[in-house]
């Protein structure tokens, strides 16, 4: 049964009502006003109990209230509004009833996804992705018969609607997922230019991770009286080991690799705050042997989807992004987070951290920091209200470490690249059968396939990769030989 811990958490609007997280998780989907298909379709999905941001927001979305949310990546609250989408859907009447925006691309293409499992039960739904980066001809085509469900970033979107190829005449529900980073990244004027193409008589859910002062000011500014729910964004320090390294200068990367042979992590996030950074290290690290990738805004999208793939299906033990790149990032079994460069918002900081050590998990956060830099540790410790451990990076000097010094994190899965994807009707089934079918290979040694429109990525343990690749080179799935390549 899933079911996404979370600490006590709170609601408030004008009459302030304080529940606790035990309260939230005893209550079922089933005890919300639900059609029985959609009802039906989350059960089989094993969402069952409700996580705190669900069980608070989602009677006041199906009442058709605004509602104002602080919640973090990780805490089920794509669900709680696509629930409240689809439950109030007219499939029957053929326009745009609902926009979701989304700062990135990654982020809105995992909502798009989680909304269709959900739209499953509502048959006919259609559910259209739009955001920079990819190509306009295939949008329009797509837009031709109106969508009900628009997924999308605010400068595609905006571009659709000058275009007037999109229109939101009909607009029941506008939803703004994770606000805060949608103004980080400047997109403050284009939302407004939106919300005017926008009736007045709407919906508007707004979440955002952090509440600061810009948040508040256009929640006045967009919407009717929200409901206010909060849930606690601090995360466990137990579950978490966290631990500063107090740096000279010029040894972040030294030091950065003595951390990875001390701790041998199976998958770590690095955290840069630039673009250049993390382009920059991953290089210096695959010259010093390790293998790891970048994440960040200058890669084309089939570049960023592939690297996406490549970390979350094990392929790559390391994953150096930027924040505005791992928006949205959601990892199973993340065994650790590294702060190459701390954040200077403590929030970020603390965001950061949480997406390792979940699911009741143990985690490891570390951080480098110079003696320059001490003022952000100290608004971190502000920020938590409690002293933050710092130790020397000496101490990574143990008596194994001649062993350590050359230890190199391998990873588990390689992953293949198949030139053929969703639109050449090409499933995981297909790849799955292909691989296993009257060979020697079994299905537990292969890990993660990814369908996109044009390609296809399946894992496979490391020590079959050659034999899979051979497989599915002189071999054909659904019928058709596609070229297929080894990634690095």
């Amino acid at each position: 049964m899933r079911h996404l811990p979370d600490k006590p958490a709170k609601i408030a609007n004008k009459d302030q009502v304080h529940m606790t997280t035990t309260a939230f998780s005893s209550l079922p989907f089933s005890s919300l006003f639900l059609g029985p298909e959609l009802l039906a379709n989350i059960q089989s999905l094993d969402y069952q109990v409700m996580t705190p941001i669900q069980a608070q927001s989602l009677p006041a979305i199906l009442k058709g209230k605004d509602l104002l949310a602080q919640a973090k990546t990780g805490t089920g609250k794509t669900a709680a509004f696509a629930i409240g989408l689809l439950h109030k859907l007219e499939v029957r009447t053929y326009q745009t009833q609902a926009l979701v925006l989304c700062p990135t691309r990654e982020l809105a293409d995992q909502v798009s996804t989680e909304i269709r499992r959900l739209a499953r039960a509502v048959p006919n739904t259609r559910i259209i992705t739009l955001c920079g980066g990819k190509p306009m001809a295939p949008q329009l085509a797509s837009l031709e018969h109106n969508p009900h469900i628009v997924v999308g970033t605010p400068g595609r979107i905006l571009k659709h609607l000058e275009k007037e190829t999109l229109k939101l005449d009909g607009l029941k529900t506008l939803v703004l997922d994770e606000a805060d980073r949608m103004l980080d990244m400047g997109f403050h004027e284009d939302i407004m230019r939106i919300i005017d193409k926008t009736p007045r008589q709407r919906q508007t859910l707004l979440f955002s991770a952090t509440y600061p002062d810009e948040i508040k000011d256009i929640s006045d500014a967009i919407q009717n009286d929200p409901v206010d729910v909060r849930v606690e964004s601090v995360h466990d320090n137990k579950k978490i080991k966290q631990v500063f390294y107090e740096i000279e200068n010029g040894e972040r990367t030294k030091t950065l690799v003595a951390l990875l042979q001390h701790y041998r992590p199976e998958s770590s996030l690095v955290f840069c705050n630039t673009k250049q950074q993390c382009q920059e290290l991953a290089e210096e690290l695959w010259q010093q042997g390790f293998q790891a990738l970048a994440l960040h805004g200058d890669l084309e999208q089939r570049e960023r989807d592939q690297v996406l793939v490549q970390f979350a299906n094990k392929s790559s033990p390391i994953l150096i992004a930027t924040d505005v790149a791992a928006r949205g990032l959601d990892i199973n079994d993340l065994h650790a987070v590294i702060n190459f460069e701390l954040s200077p918002e403590p929030e970020v900081h603390i965001h950061r951290i949480g997406r390792t050590g979940r699911a009741d998990k143990e985690g490891l956060a570390l951080s480098l920091f110079m003696a320059s830099e001490q003022f952000r540790v100290d608004a971190i410790e502000e920020y938590k209200n409690s002293p933050v451990s710092i130790d020397k990076t000496a101490s990574l000097q143990t008596p194994e470490h001649k062993t350590q010094k050359n230890f190199r994190p391998g990873p588990p899965m390689v992953t293949l690249c198949i030139k053929g994807g969703r639109k050449d009707k090409v499933r995981a089934g297909d790849i799955l059968g292909a691989l296993t079918a009257n060979t020697e290979l079994s299905g537990n040694q292969i890990g993660k396939i990814d369908i996109f429109d044009k390609l296809a990525y399946v894992a496979v343990e490391s020590p079959v990769a050659g034999q899979a690749l051979k497989i599915l080179t002189e071999g054909k799935i659904k019928g058709r030989k596609f070229r297929v390549q080894k990634l690095h």
